[in-house]
């Protein structure tokens, strides 16, 4: 089985606002050189998800995981995600998808952003 990554963000209008998105990215392709990692973004920035998820497809992925790069699991991610992955489930019967939590709710993310607070707070 070929799987790969998925890194889902909301999108800005701002091109540069996707670079912390590139540097999980790129961090992530050092540790996991065989497993292709690609973004996607929900709105105003491509390729979409499912933009993304047929290129993989097409080269071969059989195995989808999407993680959300969301500091919280709002509207998007309750509504129009799901609805997203059961229309690509369904085109694609073929392929695994999986879609993981907000990536803010993990207890490692929320540590982390715990300690950077307080470092920049000086605390």
């Amino acid at each position: 089985m070929t799987t790969a990554l998925i890194l889902f963000a909301h999108g800005a209008r701002d091109p540069e606002w996707a670079n912390p998105m590139r540097r999980v990215q790129a961090a992530i392709r050092q540790r996991m050189t065989t497993v292709p990692v690609e973004l996607a973004f929900l709105e105003f920035m491509t390729p979409t998800l499912p933009e993304r998820a047929v290129e993989l497809i097409e080269a071969g992925a059989d195995k989808i995981v999407v993680m959300p790069m969301f500091v919280a699991r709002g509207g998007h991610l309750k509504k129009e995600t799901p609805e997203m992955m059961e229309t690509l489930r369904a085109k694609y019967p073929q392929v695994e998808f999986s879609l993981g939590n907000a990536i803010g709710e993990h207890e490692l993310v929320v540590q982390a952003m715990a300690t950077a607070a307080l470092e920049v707070a000086g605390l």
